[in-house]
């Protein structure tokens, strides 16, 4: 069993003790999927992380404060890891990142059933992520129904070109690309660029991952909507520097 498989093992098993409730009201304040839409200017989901399989401990920071100063940067969205095992995340820190910004807020974990997107909408998040690689196309289509369900959006994460094709057959989802194998934890940043480029215009895409300067960023600039950046903000000792700079 590779780590991936670790993952969504633990995932499966979390879900299981999960509470059974739902939302209390509809979603409040604007979409994931409009926060993002529009290639003219490249927007940035910032993410908070405390660590994860490839890099082990990140940072320890307050989720709030962080993600406070994401949003005052300029940020479009904030993603919250929730994976306690590997990432040091919680159901907590989602709770604090909903509490803190009016952006919207991107629950990102190995999710694997439905009860764990009602939890999602239960503590005011407008998005979740699924990793098309997780998923067979049968439970991929279930949870995508699940978020339009509870109003969330699903950003379906893909790492080849088959599973865009995957993620092309579901109204509504937002694409990401992740230059990141999640079987090898290694980084391909040409990958994003050449998949995205497939991918017709008005569908809303995100790359992911291998994004460590500012600068990085630039060739996505006209063919991605968002970037996605987690490690080099948790690092950086101005990290509302580096998100201006993306978003200019």
């Amino acid at each position: 069993m590779n780590v991936l498989d670790e993952l969504v093992a633990a995932a499966r098993r979390r879900a299981k003790d999960l509470p059974n409730r739902e939302p209390s009201q509809p979603p409040q304040g604007s979409s994931l999927y409009q926060a993002l839409r529009g290639k003219e200017r490249l927007k940035v989901i910032a993410e908070f992380k405390q660590a994860s399989p490839s890099a082990g401990a990140i940072a320890d920071k307050d989720p709030a404060s962080q993600v406070k100063l994401y949003a005052a940067a300029g940020a479009a969205a904030v993603s919250v890891l929730t994976e306690p095992s590997r990432f040091g995340g919680s159901l907590d820190h989602l709770e604090q990142a909903v509490g803190a910004v009016s952006i919207p807020v991107l629950m990102k974990d190995f999710v694997v059933d439905t009860s764990q997107i009602r939890i999602a909408a239960c503590l005011g998040a407008r998005g979740v992520l699924l990793i098309a690689r997780c998923l067979s196309d049968s439970l991929l289509r279930e949870l995508a129904s699940s978020c339009h369900h509870y109003g969330l959006t699903a950003l379906v994460e893909c790492h080849d070109a088959d599973e865009v094709a995957r993620a092309l057959d579901l109204p509504e989802v937002v694409i990401g690309v992740n230059n990141r194998d999640l079987d090898t934890f290694e980084i391909g940043r040409e990958l994003a660029p050449r998949l995205l480029r497939d991918i017709p215009e008005e569908r809303v895409v995100v790359a992911e991952s291998g994004y460590l300067r500012p600068e990085d960023t630039t060739e996505l600039k006209g063919i991605a909507d968002a970037v996605l950046i987690g490690s080099a903000l948790m690092k950086d000792n101005d990290p509302a520097a580096f998100i201006r700079a993306v978003v200019g």
